[in-house]
């Protein structure tokens, strides 16, 4: 029997929670790598969280274990209160590299997950090409599109399973200046028209503080918990903005790269 959709399961953020969680890998010569120690951590339903910090601070590893891809050596995380202890559609996850299958077409590409699941899907599939501006291209193969254009295939790919929670490692590392500020405002507008819990792996300081209703800032490995940000600035945000430059400072200083005299 082919599935389809129903309209109350669509356009619904999850609400996570991150409970006591602390994760150990093998590292070499028998010795062990403590990459999170401690993390508890509340995402409501909707919002937009950015998790910023050094290279090795148990960033992406925490986005793993949300994702049900890895499991935590103690605690748990659950997705409105349920227990994650596998990967689900519920929990999209879009990698710095797109990922897309290389035989694959835009279109099959964004359909790929839905086939899978038997869902009837044609209308969806073009509905979310259309929402990441990529009508036209629907015939093209990864190996004909550009950087930004490959990322926008792999955010459809994503958005078409009505995920809960959007989780974004890096997505925009790769891209120049100018795609990465372009892709910067697609994001924050599918984050208006969706209403996903989005969660955004970065580097990017000015990218956390122009994105995200909160900024998490980790601390070196193993990675805890340092500080949370609130950001109380209206949108659209003006990267010149006063109020948004004395933020972004701010973080600067939490992560030690502007000493406070």
């Amino acid at each position: 029997m082919v599935e389809a959709y129903k309209t109350e399961d669509k356009f619904q953020g999850g609400a996570i929670r991150v409970s006591g969680v602390s994760k150990t890998f093998e590292g070499q010569v028998g010795s062990e790598v403590e990459a999170l120690k401690d993390i508890d951590l509340d995402i409501t339903p909707g919002e937009f969280l950015s998790i910023i910090g050094p290279s090795g601070c148990g960033k992406s590893t925490l986005l793993r274990l949300i994702a049900g891809l890895d499991r935590p050596d103690m605690g748990e995380i659950t997705l409105d209160g349920e227990k994650i202890v596998e990967p689900h559609y519920e929990r999209g996850l879009v990698f710095q590299d797109p990922t897309l299958f290389p035989w694959l077409n835009v279109y099959q590409n964004v359909e790929s997950g839905l086939k899978m699941r038997k869902i009837n899907s044609r209308n969806e599939v073009q509905d979310y090409i259309d929402l990441v501006g990529l009508r036209g291209f629907e015939k093209s193969y990864p190996h004909h599109l550009s950087g930004g254009m490959a990322q926008r295939a792999a955010l459809a790919r994503a958005l078409v399973n009505h995920p809960k929670v959007l989780m974004l490692d890096e997505p925009l590392g790769a891209l120049d200046a100018f795609t990465r500020i372009k892709m910067q405002d697609e994001i924050q507008r599918i984050w208006e028209t969706r209403k996903t819990t989005m969660i955004l792996v970065t580097h990017d300081v000015e990218e956390a503080v122009y994105l995200s209703d909160r900024i998490v800032v980790m601390s070196p490995r193993p990675g805890r918990i340092k500080d949370i940000i609130s950001i109380d600035l209206k949108r659209p945000r003006n990267r010149s903005d006063e109020d948004f430059f004395r933020l972004k400072t701010e973080i600067l200083e939490i992560l030690n790269f502007i000493k406070n005299d």
